[in-house]
């Protein structure tokens, strides 16, 4: 089609300003004809079809018999266990009519609520030493869970998942699955419990890790009340956020050391309550999850727990939150540095090359996209509740807030992996 129309322009004795006009128009239009060829043609855009698998009633029964047996039973839940089609509702009561005890992991964190009886936050490694039948349900042997080694060889493991290498990944070194199921975790969880009507997890194994927890978390509080040698403790800070947040609030983490240690103290206080970078730590989410949060549930309190690392990608989003008004609250663990690296990073190659960074005023840069900005260090250490207080109404009065907290370092999470 180019060369006959370069001929058929060539074809007259001279070029005159018509035939350029004419070639120029014939070359375009043939170059458009070309790119969007077909763009306005009629075809089914209907949604594409969801391919979700589901268990089958042999796989259902054969956990039921497993679970009857079990003395010691577990269950660990991921997000997945959040997804549609089951309601988070739905798989909370059949959680609870189980009664077994429970880890949640990423944003299937809250989904038993602030403080159930079955929710073990803490000695989760003890606890699959003991076990002697975990459900992952929706979780992942990954490097959160030592790509399956704390799982016990004696243990029987129920592995449930809609991704068919997530659900066996690393099962060819260091674990074996007793069952593997390719389906939906949350429907699963839910047949489950209707295969097993009246039973209940022996108590004295739930009531033995329920104990554990409770030791665990003291000895937190204790770690909280310790003198850092610069600035503030983190835990002391996080401990009173968690005193002082609205029962409404969703938690929004990015960050990597200070979103560690927010993992321990804050609690979500119910299901879809928590939203997290997820296992690729993908720094810069918080802004936009934070924006979609608001959005979608504008009665609640929206918390953006951030390191000082990770704030620098979405600080501009202040600027958002006051344009759209869509008020949060940031609360900024400022230890001017990437302390989730440099932990593993200075053992091994004895340097902080790269890690280091500065005790940035960000709560003014906050103050110029039009938000309110506080900052708590140890000058104002005895205001700390009034700080937060202040925070909070800021946002109920439509104002996006930042609290930039200077915190010292501390070796709660000490030995801690980021891969």
């Amino acid at each position: 089609m180019g060369n006959s129309t370069v001929e058929a322009s060539l074809q007259s004795s001279s070029l005159s300003s018509s035939c350029v006009h004419n070639f120029q128009q014939r070359y375009l239009h043939n170059h458009l004809n070309n790119l969007f060829a077909g763009a306005w043609d009629k075809r089914d855009i209907s949604p594409l079809p969801v391919d979700l698998p589901m268990a089958t009633a042999d796989q259902v029964q054969c956990c039921v018999e497993m679970v009857s047996r079990a003395k010691n039973p577990v269950i660990l839940l991921g997000s997945q266990a959040t997804l549609p089609p089951t309601p988070v509702d739905n798989i909370r009561a059949a959680l609870e009519s189980l009664a077994i005890p429970c880890f949640l992991g990423g944003m299937a964190r809250g989904m038993l609520g602030r403080d159930s009886p079955i929710h073990i936050r803490q000695n989760r490694r003890d606890a699959l030493k003991e076990a002697d039948l975990v459900i992952l349900a929706g979780t992942v042997c990954d490097f959160r869970l030592s790509y399956g080694r704390v799982l016990s060889r004696r243990s029987k493991i129920v592995a449930v998942n809609r991704d068919s290498s997530q659900l066996v990944k690393n099962s060819d070194m260091f674990w074996k699955p007793t069952l593997s199921v390719r389906g939906d975790p949350g429907s699963f969880l839910v047949q489950l419990a209707e295969g097993l009507k009246g039973y209940q997890a022996p108590s004295d194994w739930t009531r033995c890790l329920k104990e554990g927890d409770v030791k665990k978390e003291k000895a937190n509080s204790e770690k909280a009340v310790e003198e850092v040698a610069k600035h503030l403790n983190p835990l002391k800070v996080l401990h009173r956020v968690e005193h002082l947040m609205e029962e409404d609030s969703i938690i929004v983490t990015d960050g990597g050391d200070f979103v560690g240690s927010a993992a321990y103290i804050l609690k979500p206080r119910g299901p879809l309550r928590w939203l997290d970078p997820g296992a690729f730590g993908t720094l810069g989410v918080g802004g936009g999850f934070a924006l979609g949060a608001k959005l979608c549930r504008p009665e609640s309190q929206v918390w953006i727990v951030y390191g000082d690392g990770s704030l620098g990608y979405s600080i501009a989003e202040f600027d958002t939150f006051k344009r759209h008004k869509t008020p949060v609250i940031a609360l900024v663990g400022n230890d001017a540095g990437w302390s989730q690296i440099s932990r593993e990073q200075v053992p091994l190659l004895g340097s902080n090359v790269a890690c280091g960074l500065a005790y940035t005023d960000y709560h003014t840069v906050a103050e110029g996209y039009g938000g309110k900005g506080f900052l708590l260090n140890r000058e104002n250490e005895d205001q700390m509740d009034d700080v937060i207080r202040a925070a909070q109404e800021e946002c109920r009065n439509g104002n996006p807030t930042l609290i930039n907290v200077l915190i010292g370092k501390s070796n709660f999470r000490e030995g801690s992996i980021s891969v």
